[in-house]
């Protein structure tokens, strides 16, 4: 059932409800906020992501110009459905998803494993993408990305050892910098107290490790199919999709230009949020 609420009526990504839709045989789990004009900017997670992971100063920041859309994944928090595998079936996923919603452009900003997903819909239907953003990922076949199943794997068993969250060290540097950005994202990210998602199951956790790995196995993508404008950002000390695939991606992209946050991680979007909406915002109204 899609609600009728209207999406500039919530004050912020911490307290916007969360909704339904039915599309491609499951229910997608969404929020949505920002003015209710306009090209819609549509969020892709990252790996293991619910909809409590997106940073609300980035979410918030981003909708004071934008109307904002994030969604789970099948299978994953809210959305019912069995956890899809590959990438390719996540892109099919979001694309029916964005046309349930009534869409027939929208802007994407794709957030590792999401910034995979974005660039398969950017190729598979690219009339419905109007511009791109690829955050702390990397192109298919991209350099470092197979061996994420043992970064994120023993970044948790660490996390477990030392009553730490993973993100800690997989998204910030180990520097006192990061360290106290880490600890101000976990606490933002926690300012949600009502109607929280439900978070990943293990089993949604393996079936995109499966699908992130076979992105990193694959052969280098022919990025040229890719003609959208690109905006690419990161952290310049990535820990889970080393830094130069996001130089590779930009140098590969017909029409991308680069940003990169220093003494910043996976998480530089989050970490440098000020800057990134700024930028972000500036990029999508050109």
């Amino acid at each position: 059932m899609h609600n009728t609420t209207h999406p500039g009526t919530a004050l912020s990504f911490a307290t916007v409800p969360t909704r339904t839709i039915r599309a491609a045989g499951v229910d997608f789990a969404y929020r949505e906020l920002g003015p209710a004009t306009g090209v819609p900017l549509v969020l892709l997670t990252h790996l293991a992501a619910t909809l409590d992971n997106w940073d609300p100063r980035v979410v918030d920041g981003l909708a004071a110009g934008r109307r904002v859309i994030a969604f789970d994944n099948r299978g994953v928090g809210a959305t019912t459905g069995a956890p899809a595998s590959t990438i390719e079936d996540m892109a099919r996923d979001a694309v029916a998803f964005v046309r349930a919603l009534g869409f027939d452009r929208v802007d994407l900003l794709g957030l590792s494993m999401g910034g995979m997903i974005a660039q398969v819909i950017a190729v598979t239907d690219p009339s419905l993408v109007r511009k791109l953003i690829l955050a702390g990922t990397g192109p298919a076949g991209g350099v470092g990305i197979d061996r994420i199943t043992w970064v994120s794997n023993a970044a948790v068993l660490r996390g477990i050892l030392t009553f730490s969250d993973p993100k800690t060290t997989l998204f910030f540097t180990r520097t006192a910098n990061g360290k106290r950005a880490a600890r101000e994202f976990l606490a933002r990210i926690a300012e949600r107290t009502v109607d929280r998602d439900a978070k990943i199951t293990t089993r949604a956790y393996r079936a995109q490790l499966a699908a992130v790995h076979d992105w990193g196995t694959r052969p280098a993508a022919d990025l040229s199919k890719i003609t959208q404008p690109v905006l690419v950002a990161n952290g310049e000390h990535d820990a889970m999709i080393p830094t130069e695939n996001s130089i590779d991606l930009s140098r590969r992209l017909p029409d991308a230009e680069l940003v990169l946050y220093p003494d910043a991680g996976h998480a530089g979007i989050f970490q440098h949020h000020r800057q990134f909406v700024t930028t972000a915002l500036e990029f999508l109204a050109r």
